[in-house]
Parts: C-alpha cells; structure tokens; sequence
C-alpha cells in the first residue's frame, strides 16, 4: 500500500507542476498568487512548483508586478528560449522548414523546391535543411528538443508512414531514421492534421472549436478539429478527403481510386486544366502555380478561368464537408491559398447550395499563416512533447 501511496503522490506532483507551467506559459507574466488563483492550488505546492520550474529554466523571474494592497509581487515568465524546436512540412515539390523557441515563434526557416525526387534525395535534402536551421539556433539551456514533421500521407500510431502516394512512399520509417541521426524526439504526423492544429494554435482558427481544415497543394488532405479535439480516426488514418470520390467515372488517381476530388481541386489540377486550355508556359519553363498566377495578375481572362474553374471544384468538395460535419470554421490552407483573390467567389457559389441548417454560424476563411500552418503545427507538438517529458522525468 506505501508504494501505491508514492506513486499516487508523484503522479499529483507531476500533474501540478504541469499545471503551473501551463499556467505560467499561457499568461506569462503572471504572479505566484495568481497561479493559486487560477489553478486552485494552494500557495505552497505552487511555490515548491515554481521553484522546481526556476531550477529547470523553464520559467524566470522578472521584476516587480502591480501592487493590489501590499507587498509588489514578484512576475514569472515562461521561458520561451529555454531551447528550440523544427517543424518540417514535406511537400510534393518541396520542403520547408522552420526553426522555433518553445512559444512557436519562428526564428529562421529554409525552403527548398523540386520535382520528382525519390525518398533519398529528399531524405538528403531534408537532412540538409535541419542541418542548416540547427546550425542557426541561438545558443540555450536544452538546445534541440524535438523535430516536427508533416508528411501528405497516411502515418499510424507509431510515426510510420503506411502510404504517400503523390511521393510514392509505402512503409516508410522516417521517424527511425530521424532519431538516429539527432538523437532528439521526432515526431511524424500527416500533413492536413499538423495544419489544422497549427491553424487552430496560432492561425485563422483561434476562437472555433469545430474546425475543417483543408490543405490544399499537388494533392488535398483535410484535418478535422472536431470539439477542440484533433480528430484522428480509429488508427489515426482520418482526414483522407481528397481521396473521396466526385465522379464516379473519372480518372485514375495514385491511391488506385477513380475520381478523386483532388484530381479536380488541386495545384496539379490546376496546371493539368491550363494546358488542357492551351495556356502555355514560357520558354524553357515548366507550367506552375507561380506562374498561372502572374498571368492571372496581369488580368489575363483564359487564366483567372482556369482558377476559378478549380474554385468550384473545390467548392463543391467543401460543401460535401460542411454538410456531412456541420462546422463553424473551414480553413482553406497550403500552396492554393495563395490563389485566393480568384478561387474565393467560386467556392462562395458553392457554400450557396450547403444545407441552409448549416450555413448558420459558418465562416469559410483562407490561411492566415499561409504556407506555414504544417510546419508550425508539427513544430508546437515537439514543444509540447519535450515539455511533458521534461515534466514527468523530474
């Protein structure tokens, strides 16, 4: 019974110098007293807590607070440069990386594009790519903490990557490969769901609850943040939206279905419909969302067609989304978002015909973080990882 009675008393310890942390990092500067206030502890488990937390660096103390009657009490901060995190979102035609402090600012970040590269090269590439930002990082208490990484694919439980077909990746064990490498956590996790917790942390999706994020690039992937909550699926697999199918006797698709919605709502959709209407690229160059989009800016009206000819498609997908889970916030993010001013009346069109029930309380909004919600979602999760770790082996 005495053992049990330990264990029950760290794992209290452990969930209460969590709780004070959490505290202290959502409403840094804060006082020793408003700790007790806000958490409901009493004011010597948070001062033991607090010390603890002083002796880890994770938290500072700063100068004198505002005085309610007596003493000025003495503010703590979270130490967001205690040490430093990667977020990587592995695109079709690029990678981006970003390196950031424990708060999710970004201190430096690295793109790199490409076309069809195999798993090595783009191994290679990513190795180069954490290299070059760990090199950059501002020196610290715990230095690297954990590495995020967003991949558009199917990922299990375990961080192995089951299939990504537009990379023409099966059974990929990044995450090993990672590890052994840094010798840090590594965190594998399909790219819609990475953006979705990004945008719902730092981006457009602050104030909602019921989220549909939709990641938009070579292919389409959909996060769910369903009650606040990441909707995951029963092994993790959820969010395959741009696999679901709009035309039954339409085209083959790398997943082996036909007819898929990214076939007709996607970056690679976009460049197929422009050479299908005969806009060519310019010499030596290849057709790409960057350039459809200068001509689109010059008002060329075969181009701004072809845009908004995706838009609907994309519309149309959407509306099959909000009618089968009824959110208040859908966020159309990745490389399209980019294409806004162009894709936004179609896709208005097409949030015309949802279910009037649920066209209440409904905002349908591009990214605010643009290209970055994947990468800064993955990076928040090696931040939160290493700072329950960190917690629990005290």
């Amino acid at each position: 019974m005495k053992m049990l009675h330990t264990f029950n008393q760290q794992v209290v310890r452990k969930g209460n110098k969590s709780l004070v942390l959490q505290t202290i990092k959502e409403f840094t500067p804060i006082s020793r007293a408003d700790i007790a206030n806000k958490t409901g502890l009493n004011k010597g488990t948070v001062s033991s807590q607090v010390n603890e937390l002083l002796k880890e660096n994770l938290i500072t103390e700063s100068g004198p607070g505002v005085s309610s009657g007596g003493r000025r009490p003495v503010m703590l901060l979270f130490n967001q440069v205690a040490g430093y995190t990667i977020g990587v979102d592995i695109g079709v035609n690029y990678i981006l990386g970003i390196l950031t402090d424990l708060s999710g600012n970004i201190c430096n970040e690295i793109i790199t594009r490409f076309d069809y590269l195999t798993f090595e090269q783009i191994k290679m590439e990513l190795f180069g790519i954490v290299d070059s930002l760990i090199s950059s990082m501002p020196s610290s208490h715990y230095g690297i903490v954990g590495i995020g990484i967003g991949v558009p694919g199917t990922v299990n439980t375990d961080g192995e990557i089951l299939l990504a077909p537009n990379l023409n990746w099966k059974n990929v064990n990044l995450k090993n490969l990672m590890e052994e490498r840094y010798n840090v956590p590594v965190l594998i996790e399909n790219e819609a769901n990475a953006g979705a917790y990004g945008e719902k942390k730092f981006g457009a999706g602050k104030e909602s609850e019921n989220i549909i994020y939709v990641s938009v690039g070579i292919g389409i992937g959909v996060g769910l943040i369903l009650n606040g909550q990441l909707y995951k699926g029963n092994n993790g697999f959820s969010g395959e939206l741009g696999h679901m199918t709009i035309e039954v006797n339409g085209p083959k698709c790398t997943c082996g279905n036909q007819g898929c919605w990214e076939l007709y709502a996607s970056e690679k959709a976009l460049v197929k419909k422009a050479l299908q209407e005969n806009i060519l690229p310019e010499e030596g160059k290849e057709l790409s969302l960057e350039s459809l989009m200068v001509h689109a800016e010059n008002g060329e009206k075969d181009v701004i067609h072809v845009f908004e000819t995706i838009g609907k498609y994309l519309g149309v997908g959407i509306k099959n989304i909000i009618n089968i889970f009824n959110p208040e916030q859908v966020i159309i993010g990745n490389r399209l978002a980019s294409s806004s001013k162009w894709l936004e009346d179609s896709i208005r069109e097409a949030q015309e015909n949802i279910l009037f029930t649920h066209q209440r309380d409904l905002s349908i909004n591009f990214s605010k973080l643009s290209t970055h919600s994947t990468a800064l979602g993955v990076a928040a999760y090696a931040s939160e990882n290493f700072l329950t770790i960190d917690i629990q082996e005290v």
